[in-house]
């Protein structure tokens, strides 16, 4: 299950009026497309797409405070969230399903993927990067959990249940059979243009990555 503090990490990644993550997110999204926006907090991506893609939007969220500020900005909205609720959503019932700054905070995070993917054509997702260098270096010099703006919890109340790298994510795409149509590396306030096309690099260097996924065409033709 998403943990209720989920939503708070990447909260470091600012630019303008919404995450710079989630600015990424946006610009992936093509115009009038059907979104449904998983841990949605306070709708602010949402509303965003609303305004300048014009999409049709819906938004899954745990806490209910969220959910009714949400409500209150014109935000189709449910409470749930991904491990409990994905199952009941038809397949192909979205062109994008989008998980931000969660998905290392799931029980099973190949499971979701799965079912992202079950329910719309494109998954985006999002995440902390643990294989960056400040967290190795926290940990081989201070021999501790590292605890900073991109992971600010301690360990034993972190909302983090899968500790996942760029690698562990590409990985798991490859098992999975999904095509990474697109990425991004980020730091907290850049996005890192020159490192795409070197994972060692990225998987050192980033803080957060983004993905952009969708099923390869040889399954999908088999299916």
């Amino acid at each position: 299950m998403e943990n209720q503090n989920s939503h708070l990490i990447g909260s470091a990644i600012k630019k303008e009026n919404i995450r710079f993550d989630l600015e990424i997110i946006a610009s992936w999204i093509k115009e009038k497309s059907r979104v449904l926006d998983i841990g949605c907090g306070e709708g602010d991506l949402l509303q965003h797409l609303k305004a300048t893609k014009q999409i049709e939007g819906r938004g899954l969220e745990i806490l209910q405070s969220d959910v009714s500020k949400a409500l209150s900005k014109g935000i189709s909205v449910m409470q749930g969230d991904a491990e409990n609720d994905l199952a009941y959503y038809p397949d192909d019932s979205f062109d994008y399903a989008i998980l931000s700054q969660t998905l290392q905070a799931t029980k099973r995070p190949d499971q979701t993927m799965k079912q992202m993917l079950r329910i719309a054509k494109f998954a985006i997702i999002s995440f902390p990067n643990f294989a960056n260098y400040k967290n190795v270096l926290y940990l081989n010099f201070k021999g501790k959990m590292p605890v900073s703006k991109t992971i600010p919890y301690q360990w034993y109340e972190t909302p983090n249940i899968h500790f996942c790298s760029i690698k562990d994510f590409e990985e798991l795409c490859v098992k999975l059979n999904f095509t990474v149509k697109n990425r991004a590396y980020l730091t907290n306030n850049r996005k890192l243009d020159n490192f795409v096309g070197n994972k060692i690099f990225a998987n050192f260097f980033a803080e957060y990555g983004v993905f952009l996924i969708t099923k390869s065409e040889i399954k999908m033709a088999s299916e």
